[in-house]
């Protein structure tokens, strides 16, 4: 049987599709300047330098869980935890931005090249990111790829997400959604609608293409505007819960 990942799709289509979204990130890395690399980028108190500078940083942490996976041991994704991944955000945000393009050009071959080394029978092998295999740190990687490139605000957004990233990311982030509601999530150009949460809850019905009904989810700023009613009257979105 062949592993499949986010939606149904098989693990080699998942590395495709972040194949796809590696190339793109590169493509958009030559327009950088020394000025863009300090604008905001879309997360709170963050530049563009700092979401390329995560970017680096994830690529390499999931590319070493891949390769030790694949000798059969687990590591830490990075050393010394989260405050020192948070440090090295902040201290490679510093960079002008032929050093980050550079960086993260590196990070990207890395990733490449670690991925491309699983073959069909190592996806279940156990990583130490979420003490989950091979297979969910795949999809970790495609999520973090493609979400910060948007976050990054340099030419490819969430309304350009792949239909199949966008099903992936519904999927992932139904945590989100408050346990005190009903949701119904309907897209106007895809099917079939999305159900989260207790059946006899109140029901809260929110409209609108899928691209932004997958930026919304993953607390994004949809494209367009999304329809969200109680009852059959409007309503305002609620209030998700933290990240998955």
């Amino acid at each position: 049987m062949t592993p499949t990942t986010g939606h149904g799709m098989p693990a080699e289509a998942v590395r495709a599709a972040i194949e796809e979204g590696q190339e793109r990130l590169r493509a958009l890395l030559p327009a950088l300047t020394d000025d863009g690399v300090r604008e905001p980028g879309e997360l709170p108190g963050w530049s563009r330098a700092h979401v390329l500078s995560h970017i680096e940083g994830v690529a390499l942490a999931l590319a070493r869980q891949a390769r030790y996976a694949l000798r059969g041991e687990l590591i830490e994704p990075y050393d010394g935890g989260r405050p020192a991944r948070a440090a090295a955000i902040e201290a490679g945000a510093l960079r002008d931005a032929a050093a980050l393009r550079d960086a993260v050009r590196v990070a990207l071959a890395e990733a490449s090249a670690a991925w491309a080394a699983a073959g069909p029978a190592d996806w279940s092998r156990p990583v130490r990111h979420r003490n989950g295999d091979l297979r969910s740190a795949l999809l970790a990687w495609w999520r973090e790829l493609e979400i910060h490139t948007a976050d990054a605000r340099i030419g490819h957004g969430p309304r350009d997400w792949p239909r199949e990233l966008c099903h992936h990311l519904l999927d992932h982030m139904a945590p989100r959604v408050p346990r005190d509601i009903h949701l119904v999530l309907t897209a106007t150009d895809d099917t079939p609608s999305r159900q989260y949460g207790p059946g006899d809850a109140p029901t809260l019905t929110v409209t609108g293409r899928l691209t932004d009904l997958a930026a919304w989810l993953t607390g994004r700023r949809p494209h367009h505007p999304l329809d969200c009613r109680r009852s059959g009257m409007a309503a305002p979105l609620p209030e998700l819960l933290g990240w998955p």
